[in-house]
């Protein structure tokens, strides 16, 4: 596989995906710049609010960019007869939109300084970036193609 023109489908696909993620999560970016530009106050009165959408935008976007990463590291050096790729790429897919959705999701209602319940969809996409990235460790072997 290494060397040849054509990306395999799986990462191809991870590579695509973080691409969309990391401008999903770029806007993202933009738009908190923006609410905090012209003061808007529904987003600046809540500190717990800022705080998990930051969270939100920087985890989101350094998970696209892992995500953009893992499927270069396929593209270079996977086995495609393998199946720990597609189970780290599962992983890393789900983590990319769970553990920023979830701060995105916990700072939409704010109760008296405490996250929304959806911030706990962050802890299950944190353990799925670990199981992607344990999985990626162990059985990633460059020049065993």
């Amino acid at each position: 596989m290494k060397g040849s023109n054509a990306a395999p489908p799986l990462a191809a696909l991870n590579v695509r995906f973080g691409l969309w993620a990391l401008l999903a999560y770029l806007s993202l970016g933009l738009v908190l710049e923006a609410l905090h530009g012209f003061k808007v106050r529904w987003y600046l009165e809540f500190e717990t609010r800022r705080l998990l959408w930051t969270l939100a935008h920087a985890h989101g976007v350094l998970l696209s960019v892992l995500t953009i990463g893992l499927g270069m590291l396929l593209r270079a050096y996977g086995d495609a007869a393998a199946a720990w790729p597609r189970a780290a790429s599962a992983c890393l897919m789900a983590a990319t939109v769970l553990l920023p959705g979830g701060f995105l999701l916990g700072g939409i209602y704010v109760y008296g300084g405490d996250p929304g319940a959806g911030v706990l969809l962050s802890p299950i996409g944190g353990a799925l970036l670990f199981a992607g990235v344990l999985l990626t460790a162990i059985h990633y072997r460059p020049g065993r193609d």
